[in-house]
């Protein structure tokens, strides 16, 4: 006996299938879950939380925006010095101490504000904690010994040789060479003119009436022209140095992106499709594009700074290289696309290939081509600071040996700031040169 088959009915189809998307549709979901927890586990999210200092990236962020002045007492010599980030080119001479610094012989006092005060003599150092009392360090035999009322508190660390105090008002710290406190102030401090500035300490009104109608206080120049001097020479923010490293970073992009699209150009013809015939021409191109932009560029900057030495000329290159590859791809396939009817009707006027390129395909990809090397253009100022870090040009380098001293991070904000507005500024830039050049707007 045959047995026939009934085919499943409309409403059975219609709930199968809406059956299989409800569980795709909770699928998927668990699926990504399940990838997340797997993360977490294997990179210890957990134990990167737990072993996370978030009181030191508190400290960081407030380096961001304020500067600290560092009151040091070198405990061999008694030598005391009130400096800006602890720099030379920052100290205070002795008449131009900042008022909460007083100097008295061999006694220092030092009023960080709110009732704390800090002390230096020749029995070691004081400070007193407005609410719990006061620290008192004096070294014996070579080491601090501390005394301070008891329970010691977690702002208070003491070890062997080194006792450090974290409040609200500062920092002390006193060890066996040096005793030193820090006050931290808002502001970017001598921004403008330096401690050796005739204009330091001058308030806006002053400065702008020296700079209409006062006298001169250079014979040479005027009151403006030294102001302008003085704030481009700064020898803390080196003003001058940083303009001309974000020159040297947009020209490198500017330098890199350009001679990537000019060799890219007749090698994008070579893979087009429409535009080479040979088969293994168009396979060996492409491949090698694929090749030099399947590299990253980075990779290109250190393999070409031991074979050219460090500069911004090696980074441009690399830049080149890297783009070659990548605008090859992008402008053969933007050739193949092309409409070929137009091409036609300039080969119908008897022009040879070349002027059929001119007349019939370039104005059909220049909108393209213009669009993705302003694009690339806008993408590698910002890779060039990365790039200038390796290769020791423009703004990346100052960055990254600002970083690198692990104090300055006021100039680091300084640096990112510049960075943020350069790259803004090659964005509305580039959107501008779009609209100009393609919209004809």
């Amino acid at each position: 006996m045959t047995m026939t088959a009934t085919a499943p009915s409309l409403s059975e189809t219609v709930t199968a299938s809406f059956g299989r998307k409800r569980r795709l549709t909770f699928a998927i979901p668990a699926a990504v879950l399940a990838y997340l927890v797997c993360a977490a586990i294997s990179f210890d999210i957990a134990g990167l939380v737990q072993r996370a200092r978030f009181d030191n990236a508190a400290i960081l962020l407030s380096d961001f925006w304020s500067h600290k002045t560092h009151v040091t007492r070198d405990n061999r010599s008694g030598d005391v010095v009130v400096a800006i980030e602890g720099e030379n080119k920052g100290t205070y001479p002795r008449d131009k101490l900042p008022d909460w610094v007083a100097i008295a012989g061999p006694v220092t006092t030092i009023d960080l504000g709110q009732g704390h005060v800090v002390t230096y003599d020749d029995q070691g150092a004081r400070y007193v904690v407005p609410g719990y009392g006061t620290v008192d360090i004096r070294p014996e035999g070579g080491k601090p010994v501390l005394t301070a009322p008891e329970p010691i508190p977690g702002w208070i660390s003491v070890s062997e040789n080194k006792v450090s105090v974290t409040t609200d008002a500062g920092r002390f710290s006193y060890s066996r060479a040096k005793v030193e406190t820090f006050k931290y102030e808002a502001g970017w401090e001598r921004w403008f003119f330096t401690l050796d500035s005739p204009f330091y300490g001058k308030g806006f009104g002053e400065l702008l009436g020296l700079a209409v109608s006062g006298d001169r206080i250079d014979p040479a120049r005027s009151n403006l022209g030294y102001m302008a001097s003085e704030f481009w020479t700064n020898k803390m923010w080196r003003h001058g140095d940083v303009a001309w490293a974000i020159f040297e970073t947009i020209l490198m992009a500017f330098l890199g992106t350009m001679t990537a699209a000019l060799v890219a150009l007749p090698l994008g013809f070579l893979a087009a499709r429409n535009f080479n015939p040979l088969g293994p021409l168009r396979f060996a191109a492409r491949r090698v594009f694929d090749f030099i932009r399947g590299v990253d560029g980075l990779i290109w900057t250190i393999i070409l700074s031991r074979a050219f030495g460090p500069g911004p000329m090696t980074g441009a290159i690399a830049i080149a290289l890297t783009d070659t590859g990548t605008f090859g791809k992008t402008f053969s396939e933007a050739l193949e696309n092309i409409d070929e009817k137009q091409v036609e009707g300039i080969r119908s006027t008897g022009a040879n290939s070349l002027l059929r390129a001119r007349f019939g395909v370039i104005p059909q990809i220049t909108p393209v081509l213009l669009s993705q090397v302003l694009y690339y253009l806008e993408s590698n100022t910002r890779s060039a600071t990365v790039i200038g870090a390796i290769v020791g040009g423009g703004i990346g380098l100052l960055l990254t040996q600002a970083i690198i001293t692990q104090k300055d991070w006021e100039e680091v904000a300084y640096y990112m700031v510049l960075i943020v507005l350069m790259v803004m500024l090659m964005d509305s830039l580039s959107g501008w040169l779009r609209r100009k050049l393609i919209k004809g707007a």
